[in-house]
């Protein structure tokens, strides 16, 4: 199986790259202190075929991760397994020093996952969607709150509308409303969120997430765009394709 390199950026020091196989035991950033999220020795399995595995992640106040790799390496496959929306072939997924599958609930209410299925209900206005998203997620959201997150990602004038008259490009923002809203969840997992926006809401996303980052939240990311992110620790997790 392939070796998997995984490369961490600290503000203001040298690049630490760790290369591993398989058969070893990947070293972490920042070994030894408690993480608040956590992976350890994660493998996704698709059929007969190991995509990745020995997945070793610690995420700390301030950390961003950036999951990278070719199409089919498992990207999207890694981020559900760390939201606890999928089971790892073997190692598991921690939440203060929990497994996640344990304290799902819990965990859930720290956590904000944007995927590539918008989560968008036709059915409900636009602001409803908002709202409604919110809530599952246990924040409180006023129909004030909701046109708030709209106005800044520029939707104001859809508020009113029901989502399955929006187009791609709107259901997409929509979505994205979330992170506008005060009080977000500690962790944030977002799946190519950058994807299909014009340059004047990547700015307005980016600014977003530094300032998460800056007041000690985390982030798992992967995206196919240039993007700069401020934050106090950044690392990078690659991925490759693999074969049993």
């Amino acid at each position: 199986m392939q070796a998997i390199t995984m490369v961490s950026r600290e503000k203001n020091r040298m690049h630490q790259q760790y290369r591993i196989d398989s058969q070893q035991t990947q070293a972490v950033v920042n070994a030894g202190m408690h993480a608040e999220f956590e992976a350890r020795q994660v493998a996704c399995l698709k059929g007969r075929r190991y995509l990745f595995s020995n997945i070793h992640i610690q995420l700390h106040a301030g950390h961003a991760l950036y999951v990278r790799g070719s199409n089919g390496s498992g990207k999207s496959s890694l981020l559900r397994i760390l939201c606890g929306l999928a089971s790892p072939a073997r190692g598991a997924v921690f939440w203060q020093g929990t497994p996640v599958q344990k304290i799902r609930e819990d965990f859930h209410q720290h956590l904000l996952f944007l995927g590539h299925a918008n989560g968008i209900k036709d059915d409900l206005l636009a602001w409803e969607n908002i709202a409604f998203n919110a809530r599952l997620a246990g924040q409180h959201c006023t129909y004030a709150t909701a046109c708030a997150a709209l106005k800044a990602m520029g939707l104001l004038q859809i508020a009113l509308l029901p989502a399955g008259q929006l187009s791609q490009g709107q259901r997409k923002r929509l979505a994205l409303g979330r992170l506008y809203l005060p009080d977000l969840p500690r962790l944030l997992i977002l799946d190519e969120a950058f994807s299909a926006l014009d340059q004047k809401a990547t700015t307005a996303l980016t600014v977003i997430l530094d300032a998460h980052l800056q007041q000690g939240g985390m982030l798992i990311y992967t995206t196919h765009q240039d993007i700069v992110l401020q934050a106090p620790a950044h690392q990078e997790l690659w991925l490759g394709v693999a074969s049993c």
